[in-house]
């Protein structure tokens, strides 16, 4: 657990500064983030878990979760896949995006 904080204070480090996410293009990316997230009590095949609801998340922490799956540092087949097309860019994007939405109940 100790090494998960490190690794994702240290991506958040490392994430360019100069990138600013833009709600309205992230809007547009996260459009496939709402096929598992956005699906009220979905659960995923591998393994069986509740996909969490991202909606409302913390900026700093979208930002993290993100950079750590594009870098391979954080596994799950799916967020690999989806992560490691993103440029920072896109990840600052999409957290903006996710992180302006009101929190899921």
């Amino acid at each position: 657990m100790l090494r998960l904080a490190a690794t994702l204070a240290l991506s958040l480090a490392t994430f360019t500064a100069s990138a600013q996410g833009d709600v309205e293009a992230g809007k547009v990316k996260a459009y496939t983030c709402t096929g598992c997230h956005g699906v009220t009590g979905y659960k995923n095949i591998y393994p069986h878990y509740s996909v969490p609801k991202i909606g409302g998340q913390n900026y700093d922490y979208l930002v993290a979760a993100l950079t750590e799956y594009k870098n391979g540092n954080r596994a799950h087949p799916t967020m690999e896949a989806q992560a490691g097309s993103f440029t920072d860019q896109d990840i600052a994007d999409v957290a903006a995006y996710l992180a302006s939405l009101a929190t899921a109940k």
